[in-house]
């Protein structure tokens, strides 16, 4: 519920565009400028984010980020209160939200396996991705409704939400973390994160396959285009085009929360990514709202089914001293497949028109996964989430510590 409002966020740019004039080329161009803007923050600033969750507490670090979210949704709902939403207004949301994602994710992805036995890690990834989904599902059609009884009562909800999640992240406990190893000084462990990342194939694999996959066959920028345009459905059409990926997703996610995963993780994860190229492809032609709302179920299973598996196989396989600048750079590769993502789909609406650019980026994602199975052969081979050996071993440099808040 607490990022509801980001279809009506990007819808409402769209449109203020649509209305001044501009075709829908133009007006696809400023999605893309949207996204672009939440992109560059996380790229500037991800290395440091990621030595913030491993070096300060995970907690505070992230509570202070969703305190600045908190503030992003309230100046949302005081300029559309008043009535003064324009796009530079949409464009500064964009950025500190690009903020408070590059810190916050990385805090709270290398939080986790602090909670959980890793035994049943698996299990809460798929756990937290229903509570996510159903966030995503039910939030724009409550911000819906919302948002006929008032315009800015969709931001009011959104922030009190947030504060709802500054609460709960307020009652976990002291969790233990352990220390940095390696370099002392902050520069040096950065390139330490950075240079795990490349040296493990298996965890270099699984994010760079998200991030050229999703990066070329991400049509979410564009669902307002296909709302008002190609499928004419109105706005009550584009909260079912951004729950249906959702729905897809929370059902899958379900799915391994009762029935998790063991067998050919790695070959499953390059099978997903591929049928999430094809029902791209088939959403991207389609004119018939029913069809592109059952090809947009299986986008979102087929992503769920991946992100699964590969946020697993990224946590399992990485020490926990470096979790957190693993996970910011995970976040970084999800960043430039979302976000620049979108910049990049908006481009080529705006240059090619949206259908070529849905069917073009569907068409790269299924080239992408025969490619990285072959570059990459560890995926194919990988068997189970097990991490190696030597990451279930205990050292002296490994004893956990705790560290106040």
């Amino acid at each position: 519920m607490a990022d509801a409002p980001h279809p009506f966020r990007i819808a409402k740019a769209y449109n203020i565009a649509r209305d001044g004039g501009m075709g829908v080329g133009a007006a696809a161009g400023q999605l893309a400028i949207i996204g672009l803007l939440q992109f560059l923050p996380l790229f500037v600033l991800t290395p440091f984010a990621g030595l913030a969750a491993d070096r300060f507490d995970r907690r505070t670090v992230a509570k202070w980020m969703v305190g600045l979210q908190i503030v992003c949704a309230a100046i949302l709902g005081f300029v559309t209160w008043r009535e003064a939403m324009d796009l530079p207004v949409l464009f500064g949301v964009a950025i500190l939200l690009g903020i408070a994602r590059a810190f916050a994710g990385p805090a709270l992805g290398a939080l986790a396996p602090n909670l959980v036995p890793k035994e049943v890690l698996p299990n809460a990834i798929a756990l937290s991705s229903i509570s996510w989904q159903v966030g995503v599902i039910v939030g724009p059609a409550i911000a819906g409704y919302l948002y006929i009884v008032d315009p800015a009562l969709p931001y009011a909800t959104s922030c009190a939400m947030f504060c709802v999640a500054l609460g709960a992240l307020s009652l976990i406990g002291k969790v233990p973390r352990t220390p940095i190893v390696g370099a002392q000084r902050p520069i040096g462990q950065v390139i330490d994160g950075l240079r795990y990342v490349r040296r493990n194939r298996m965890v270099l694999g699984a994010i760079t396959l998200d991030l050229f996959a999703v990066f070329l066959a991400g049509a979410t920028a564009l669902f307002p285009v296909y709302a008002r345009d190609i499928l004419e459905v109105g706005a009550t059409g584009l909260s079912q085009l951004a729950a249906a990926p959702a729905v897809g997703a929370a059902l899958t996610a379900l799915w391994f929360s009762f029935r998790p995963l063991k067998t050919h993780v790695g070959p499953k994860m390059l099978w997903s990514v591929a049928v999430f190229g094809l029902a791209t492809i088939v959403f991207g032609l389609s004119t018939s709202m029913p069809l592109s709302l059952a090809m947009l179920v299986i986008v979102g299973a087929a992503d769920m089914f991946s992100v699964y598996i590969r946020q697993s196989l990224i946590q399992l396989h990485t020490p926990d001293d470096k979790r957190g600048r693993v996970s910011s750079v995970s976040l970084l590769t999800i960043s430039a497949s979302n976000e620049f993502g979108d910049f990049f789909s908006g481009s080529l609406a705006w240059i090619f028109g949206p259908v070529a650019a849905v069917v073009s980026g569907g068409v790269g994602a299924v080239v992408t996964v025969l490619l990285w199975s072959r570059w990459f052969p560890v995926l194919r081979h990988t068997r189970t989430f097990d991490p190696p050996p030597e990451l279930d071993e205990e050292t002296p440099e490994q004893t956990l510590q705790e560290k106040p808040s």
